[in-house]
């Protein structure tokens, strides 16, 4: 097994988070320090340390959805004392991680485990999972607009990728829209939305994939159940063959946007 995926299974963190970990020395492998990302270890027979303390896999299998409200900020820890979505969790979600983000103002489905591999496939915009949010704009968006949006929007100097944009109301200065990504770039929707000179006034999250809210309240949580996890692990278990391709001559086509 890759250190790496061995110690997002300690529930050290998101893979990515351990990597940091790895890089930064906190690991050792038989007494050895190791900043080797793809170093291969035997779980049953090597002693891997984090800070000089043996870590060892937890088995059981946790993943929650929550419902997360507005004003929350994902995280365990703020240093600015807002509210945090573990305020509304059991003491043991503690040891889970979101899996993605929700910014701070924005709200809806957001699950947490301590499967970190997992976790990983599920936010990789390589296997195309797909989240779907309900997007309410300061403005009445105009057909090349949504068009836009559905081929791709610059960011940071790179396209993104096709996305579903449907209308779902109107009105003389406002309209809501229905919304489905198969990435989670840094406030991705606020960021497409404010490339076309409009802002989100607000954003809720309802599915990831085939899990919904459901009739789950604002602030509450749930288990997912076996079937939406076994879900969740054939959905990641291979990259799809149909991924979006670009070809160079339609980004530069976009880079006026």
């Amino acid at each position: 097994m890759r250190i790496n995926k061995f110690l997002a299974e300690c529930q050290l963190g998101s893979r990515r988070k351990v990597e940091e970990f790895i890089l930064n020395g906190d690991i050792k492998i038989n007494g050895d320090i190791c900043t080797d990302l793809g170093k291969q270890i035997n779980p049953e027979e090597d002693i891997v340390l984090y800070k000089n303390k043996r870590v060892k896999p937890d088995n059981e299998q946790i993943f929650i959805l929550l419902n997360k409200p507005p004003n929350y900020i994902v995280t365990k820890k703020d240093e600015f004392d807002r509210k945090t979505i573990y305020k509304l969790l059991p003491e043991f979600a503690l040891k889970l991680d979101p899996v993605g983000r929700l910014d701070y103002a924005s709200e809806g489905l957001l699950l947490l485990t301590n499967d970190g591999d997992l976790a990983y496939k599920i936010t990789h915009p390589k296997y195309m999972m797909q989240k779907t949010y309900f997007v309410h704009v300061n403005a009445m968006l105009t057909h090349d607009e949504v068009q836009k949006l559905r081929d791709g929007i610059i960011i940071d100097g790179k396209i993104t990728l096709p996305a579903q944009v449907f209308m779902k109301k109107v009105g003389d200065k406002y309209c809501e829209l229905k919304m489905t990504i198969s990435e989670g770039r840094n406030r991705q929707i606020r960021r497409m939305i404010e490339a076309l000179g409009h802002e989100v006034t607000k954003l809720k999250r309802v599915q990831i994939g085939d899990i919904t809210l459901d009739n789950i309240p604002t602030g509450m949580w749930r288990y997912l159940t076996p079937a939406e996890i076994l879900y969740l692990v054939k959905k990641t278990s291979r990259i799809p063959l149909n991924k979006p391709l670009r070809k160079k001559n339609e980004n530069r086509n976009k880079r006026t946007t």
